[in-house]
């Protein structure tokens, strides 16, 4: 009997040890089951980058009731992504030459395709003249056509009034057109350099700014360029005065008009344009435009073929008589001097 002694306490040690186990783990048990929002700490950089984009703590959480969202950015800064459905801008610094019209350069070649094309309408418009338009006069020297036909958007935002109006002119006295415009309630700016005054409005809509559009800005730097300083590009101009679209851009600008259309291209101002109505001159090259009379030519017909290609169409071309009848100072080609051509924005809203 004295041998079962050690035994018995030996059963009753490993009972006791085991019982205060099962408590233990009895206790851990019921501790987790009353704290359900302790969760393991997660790593430092995930913890560092917070909660995903649009959660928030729940009111009676720790630190308050107050609700907050944080926000995990989706990208690095510089990574180069672009929101959905967005079109990143290249630099261009020349158009893209058009192929010659004939195997061997040739002026005649160049001038019969060039004339044949801005004498052939792209798309047809039935409505063309201001008659329904207030303040509609007969007295304009020249046309200056724009398509009204419904299915455009000039005429609804000309009704809305929400049209908006540029004007570009060098001494041009002929202002009926945009007095026609500012009577029917559009917004409209005339850019006329010889002014006296900075800005000055006449009317409710109609303002002339002492400023003439050019295809660059000047250079302060450059001595010679103070003398232009009101000069400026369109775009510079959008920008100075928080205008987004133009519905209408007139330009009667004596021979820059190639190399103002060329920059309008170039920095796709032109996609911001609904309609372009230019008088272009073809009695010579234009100012700074460089080359033989076919490169010209060919430079011209290219600079129209780029409209084309933003989606513009030539609807109206009118063949000014009472101009001298002259192809690159030659009397050539019965050719006129001077042509207004009107094209139309096929994807303006």
């Amino acid at each position: 009997m004295a041998r079962e002694r050690p035994l018995c306490r030996g059963a009753a040690f490993r009972l006791c040890l085991l019982s205060a186990a099962l408590l233990l783990c009895l206790q851990l048990a019921v501790r987790r089951s009353r704290c359900p929002e302790q969760q393991p700490r997660r790593p430092a950089a995930v913890r560092a980058a917070g909660p995903s984009r649009g959660a928030e703590q729940r009111p009676g959480a720790a630190g308050g009731g107050h609700r907050r969202v944080t926000y995990v950015r989706s990208g690095r800064r510089g990574s180069g992504a672009q929101p959905p459905g967005s079109r990143r801008k290249t630099v261009r610094w020349h158009i893209e030459l058009q192929p010659w019209a004939s195997p061997t350069p040739s002026l005649n070649y160049e001038a019969s395709r060039f004339l044949k094309y801005i004498s052939t309408s792209q798309i047809s418009c039935e409505h063309m003249n201001l008659n329904s338009l207030k303040g509609y006069s007969k007295t304009t020297k020249k046309p200056w056509p724009i398509c009204l036909d419904e299915r455009f958007s000039l005429i609804h935002r000309i009704r809305s009034k929400q049209c908006r109006l540029y004007s570009l002119g060098l001494g041009n006295d002929d202002n009926q057109f945009e007095l026609s415009m500012a009577s029917s309630g559009c917004e409209v700016h005339r850019f006329e350099p010889s002014i006296k005054a900075a800005h000055v409005q006449e009317g409710q809509h109609l303002w002339y700014h002492r400023l003439s559009i050019d295809w660059r800005d000047p250079n302060p730097a450059i001595a010679t360029h103070k003398l232009h300083s009101n000069t400026k590009k369109l775009g510079t101009v959008l920008n100075e005065f928080g205008h987004q679209k133009i519905d209408v851009l007139k330009a009667d600008v004596e021979s820059a008009e190639w190399k103002i259309l060329e920059n309008l291209i170039l920095e796709d101002v032109v996609e911001q344009i609904g309609q372009l109505v230019f008088e272009v001159h073809v009695h010579w090259p234009g100012f700074e435009v460089s080359g033989n009379d076919s490169t010209v030519v060919r430079y011209w017909y290219s600079l129209l073929r780029e409209l084309e290609l933003k989606d513009f169409r030539l609807f109206h071309t009118y063949k000014d008589l009472s101009k001298p009848q002259l192809f690159l100072k030659k009397e050539a080609f019965n050719a006129s001097s001077c042509y207004t051509l009107s094209w139309v924005n096929t994807r303006w809203k």
